[in-house]
């Protein structure tokens, strides 16, 4: 993944794209382009994993915080923050919410530089699980203020 996140270098995030899929799908809900996201991320934070059927088809994550949308599927299926059992913390308003899942930051504590600088360097260091612990299946550093 390329770009940048507050100047940050956004390739040092550890995230693999292998299979060619559109990038990003329209929210049933809200109307809005959303990334793609991987089944193994969803079946990682669904509170029922068991009784979810992917219909083998791409699913992407809404990150609008006024949407009650989690994740959607191309065809207008919905997961709600009710049916995940991760506090998505891009949808909560709280300062405790959480930006970073790896290493546990939250938005109060992202304004630490501190902080930044630790995951930062264990992100370069690819000691983080961003796909699967953050339920948008991608780096947190985008996140910080």
């Amino acid at each position: 993944m390329r770009g940048t996140a507050g100047g940050q270098d956004m390739s040092i995030c550890n995230t693999s794209s292998d299979v060619t899929r559109r990038n990003k799908f329209k929210c049933p809900v809200n109307g809005k382009q959303y990334a793609w996201v991987s089944d193994k991320t969803i079946l990682l934070h669904i509170k029922e994993p068991w009784s979810w059927d992917s219909k083998k088809q791409d699913y992407y994550f809404c990150e609008d915080p006024e949407c009650d949308v989690v994740y959607f599927g191309e065809d207008e299926s919905i997961i709600t923050k009710s049916a995940v059992r991760t506090v998505v913390g891009i949808k909560e308003k709280s300062d405790n919410a959480l930006i970073c899942y790896c290493f546990g930051v939250t938005r109060r504590a992202s304004t630490d530089s501190q902080i930044k600088s630790f995951v930062i360097k264990n992100t370069k260091d690819h000691t983080c699980a961003c796909e699967i612990r953050n339920p948008s299946g991608r780096c947190c550093l985008k996140d910080f203020p």
